[in-house]
This record gives structure tokens, C-alpha cells and sequence, in this order.
């Protein structure tokens, strides 16, 4: 059985936040409500979340913004973003902020509650061996990344697409594998999220560049 999770739903529909809260809760999981983007700031650099319930149009501070600081930030907390927008254009750029899944209003709470499930499995990976190629040394377990010797500082969706590439030992890995495996299983397939992390992974590791292009097919680390 997988073990309970502890959850922040940020919400300013008062009503909508606590019964969502009590549906997980049923569920055996541990959960924190807050009304405004302020608030869920506050909780978040208190508290040590495995998924953050996150509603994009938040008053005082913006659910963007609260998406950005938490991505930005060290936390291993995964995001679902709930709206009531539901055309591509809103989900694709929800995505690109570093939003792991994204789930538009209305929707039933058994798929929210199995979304959780799906974003809490992924929130804490187990440790893995340290990973080794073309002078690049990441540590799973510390979360560390070096490049010929000198520290690399990176977001965690760069560090798990990182990962993932050093794991394939020089093959290809296509886009929309690492879209599954570093975000979620339910991420929108058109989303640029990978694009603009690879991008930003090129620009951090350096030169000589070590991540190569194959066109129409993926990224590598030869």
C-alpha cells in the first residue's frame, strides 16, 4: 500500500478548498488549506509537501507566480494546477511554468485523488548511483550536479532531465519520454516544457555543449 502523503490545497473558492481537502483526507492523506497565493508562499517555506493543489487565478499573489517560486525553490513537491480554463493554450503554458499536471474545472474527485496518487509516487525518488558521462557527475541521492569538477545548480525538472539522459547511456531520449518521466504521465504531449528545459540545461552546463539534437527524434548525451 502506498504510503499517505501530506498535501496543500491552494484554492480560493472556500467551499470548493475544503471539500477537496476532506475527499483526501478519506484518502489518508495529511492536508493544509490556504484561500491565497500569499498564504500558500508562507505554508511552503514552513512545510515539506509531496503535492501542492495549486489554483492558477489566486488573489494577492498569483497562482503563476507561486508555481514559479516553488519550481524555483529546492522543494521535491510535485504541482497540480487546477482552472477553469481548459483550452490547450492555458494547459501548455501551465505546463511550461513547471506545473506537472494540469486539471481543469469541473472535475470529479476520483480523478483528482488519482492524480495525486500519480504525482506523490514521483515526488520523493528513491536514491540512485551517482551518474557518469562526458565530464558531467550527477548524485542522485544529494541532488548534485558537476561539470569537470565545478558544482552545476539546477531546477529540478533540469536535474530530472538530466537524469534521464545520462541514464540512456547515449542513446536518444524522444521528448515525449521525457515529458512522461520528469513531469507526468498526464502532461499535455504539445507542451514546450522540454524544449525550454533543454534549452536552459545547454546554457548551465556550459561549453563544449554535451547535449545534442536529433531532429525529429530526441536529445542525447553522446
Amino acid at each position: 500500500m502506498e504510503r499517505d502523503m501530506r498535501v496543500l490545497v491552494v484554492e480560493d473558492e472556500a467551499l470548493l478548498a475544503d471539500a477537496i481537502a476532506e475527499w483526501l483526507r478519506d484518502d489518508a492523506h495529511a492536508v493544509d488549506v490556504v484561500y491565497d497565493g500569499d498564504a500558500a508562499l508562507e505554508r511552503l517555506a514552513v512545510h515539506d509537501y509531496d503535492v501542492v493543489l495549486l489554483d492558477r487565478d489566486l488573489p494577492v499573489v498569483h497562482g503563476d507566480d507561486v508555481c514559479r517560486s516553488l519550481v524555483g525553490s529546492e522543494s521535491s513537491a510535485r504541482v497540480l494546477m487546477l482552472t477553469a480554463a481548459a483550452e490547450v493554450g492555458d494547459r501548455v503554458s501551465g505546463l511550461t511554468l513547471g506545473a506537472d499536471d494540469y486539471l481543469s474545472k469541473p472535475f470529479a474527485f476520483a480523478e483528482l485523488a488519482a492524480r495525486v496518487h500519480a504525482l506523490g509516487r514521483r515526488a520523493r525518488p528513491a536514491s540512485a548511483p551517482t551518474l557518469v558521462r562526458g565530464g558531467i557527475r550527477l548524485d542522485q541521492a544529494r541532488r548534485e550536479v558537476f561539470r569537470d569538477g565545478h558544482y552545476v545548480p539546477l531546477s529540478r525538472k533540469e536535474f530530472g532531465v538530466l537524469a534521464e539522459l545520462l541514464r540512456a547511456e547515449g542513446a536518444v531520449v524522444s521528448a515525449e519520454s521525457l515529458l512522461e518521466k520528469v513531469w507526468d504521465e498526464h502532461a499535455d504531449p504539445f507542451t514546450s516544457a522540454v524544449r525550454l528545459t533543454i534549452l536552459k540545461l545547454r546554457r548551465k552546463l556550459g561549453d563544449p555543449p554535451v547535449i545534442t539534437t536529433v531532429a525529429g527524434v530526441g536529445y542525447r548525451l553522446p
